[in-house]
């Protein structure tokens, strides 16, 4: 992020614009909408330009501008259209100590003006560093379609409420409040008006001042194999609801930014073959956090219940009298078919495929080893990169096939997934060529399925759009 968005107050400030015609109008329509001073100079004005400077809107020179014209300027706008006055203009204004802003001009910049969507007091701006105006402006028409125009009376409205709102206990209650009011407030508003909303506002407030603050509670969640796109709806409104974030070091941080900033962020991670949290200490986290009150989601990467210590978790959350949930995740395996576009079961090839793991509590972890090496079984292997060639070892003894393909993906879904196909003869040989390092998992059975006819049918880009 190159350019780091903020607000800023221009209530009476001074701005600058040198140049008066349709480059400048540009600008200007929104300059308008602040409370600041603004002072345009330039011949040849545009139309608009002298309209809106007989009504007081601004004030406008007819001529260049000159340095003592930049005195006092928080910002200054570039925009003659000619790029001799424009860089001129440029260096008066940060002589001055102004921000500039040369129009079209991203390099000799100091700041940029993002694509708004205006909803007073609620802005929403919409930056691509300058890259794509085009895009930005599609999100700026998918934004303004999502906000109603009565976004901004909403949000005056709660503005109203904050001094009384803010008697609530921090955390759960408040966000509660909040959360009741934007739904219910908002039908209420629009029906009834301000004041016919106040009653039913006023009640909820004072229904939530007499509640007690209640137990706190976990939630055990799914992360999905990283993309944050294949986090579920649910997994994505519990996660944003949560006090406290216990996640496992696999978590990428794209998801973590899912939840609100004000959430205390734990890391119990488990390395394997170094330092790593104890399961007893994660249990001991969720209890004492769940037992103060707050609200705590237990982030696990893929599905809890898929090699997650999910039984452990929940026995001691029984034990401790501490009421949770499980939200299902997409396991990485599932992610990772898809990846290779192949199906876990086929007919006329296998009617079920098993999840195994390469490590147990004793090692090496030992398997139906005599089915698994049938033709046409399918298995998924979870951490069996440093259990490759035990792996093949035991398969080719009980039978199987060195010509039974199998593959491995490394970072299921992320924007680092690679994927190694070999055969149960070459495993070992092939991870260790590939240099595989991150997590990945195992087909036993499957290859991958490249199917140039598909990509063939894709809609042009053009069309996508």
């Amino acid at each position: 992020m190159k350019h780091f968005p903020i607000f800023l107050d221009l209530s009476d400030q001074l701005i600058v614009v040198s140049g008066a015609g349709e480059v400048a109008v540009a600008k200007l329509r929104l300059l308008l909408k602040t409370p600041s001073r603004i002072r345009v100079f330039g011949e040849a004005p545009d139309a608009l330009v002298l309209r809106w400077a007989s009504e007081g809107l601004l004030r406008h020179e007819p001529r260049e501008l000159v340095e003592t014209d930049t005195v006092g300027a928080r910002l200054l706008y570039a925009a003659n259209g000619d790029a001799v006055m424009d860089h001129r203009a440029a260096m008066l204004g940060r002589q001055a100590g102004a921000l500039v802003n040369i129009v079209d001009s991203l390099d000799g910049s100091d700041f940029l003006t993002p694509a708004i969507v205006d909803r007073d007091p609620v802005t929403v701006a919409i930056g691509t560093e300058g890259s794509a105006p085009v895009l930005a402006r599609r999100i700026k028409a998918g934004i303004e379609e999502t906000l109603p125009p009565t976004t901004g009376a909403m949000a005056r409205f709660a503005q109203s409420y904050r001094a009384a709102a803010s008697d609530l206990p921090q955390g759960r209650s408040r966000r509660r409040f909040w959360t009741r009011f934007f739904s219910a407030g908002h039908r209420e508003l629009q029906a009834r008006g301000e004041d016919g909303a106040r009653g039913a506002i006023d009640a909820l407030l004072a229904i939530e001042m007499e509640s007690e603050a209640g137990p706190g509670r976990v939630s055990i969640v799914g992360a999905g194999p990283g993309d944050p796109e294949l986090l579920t709806l649910r997994a994505r409104n519990v996660l944003h609801d949560a006090d406290v974030v216990i996640h496992d070091r696999l978590v990428p941080a794209q998801v973590l930014e899912l939840a609100r900033r004000e959430a205390e962020i734990v890391e119990v991670g488990k390395i394997p073959g170094g330092a790593s949290w104890a399961q007893d200490d994660i249990n001991a986290l969720l209890v004492r956090h769940a037992a103060a009150g707050a609200h705590v989601v237990r982030l696990k990467s893929g599905d809890p219940a898929v090699y997650g210590r999910l039984d452990e978790e929940m026995d001691a959350l029984d034990k401790a009298d501490i009421a949770f949930d499980v939200v299902p995740g997409i396991t990485t395996a599932i992610a990772a078919a898809a990846a290779l576009k192949v199906s876990l079961t086929q007919r006329g090839r296998n009617s079920s495929f098993r999840l195994l793991t390469g490590h147990d509590v004793d090692g090496f972890a030992e398997q139906d080893w005599r089915n698994l090496s049938r033709a046409g079984a399918v298995a998924a292997i979870y951490m069996g990169l440093r259990a490759a060639r035990f792996l093949q070892g035991r398969l080719m003894i009980h039978g199987a096939s060195a010509e039974t393909p199998v593959t491995a993906v490394e970072n299921v879904s992320r924007c680092d997934q690679r994927i190694v196909q070999a055969t149960l003869g070459d495993l070992p040989d092939a991870l260790e060529r590939s240099g595989i390092s991150g997590p990945v998992v195992i087909f036993l059975g499957l290859a991958p399925r490249y199917a140039a006819e598909a990509l063939s049918k894709l809609p042009k880009f053009e069309e996508a759009l």
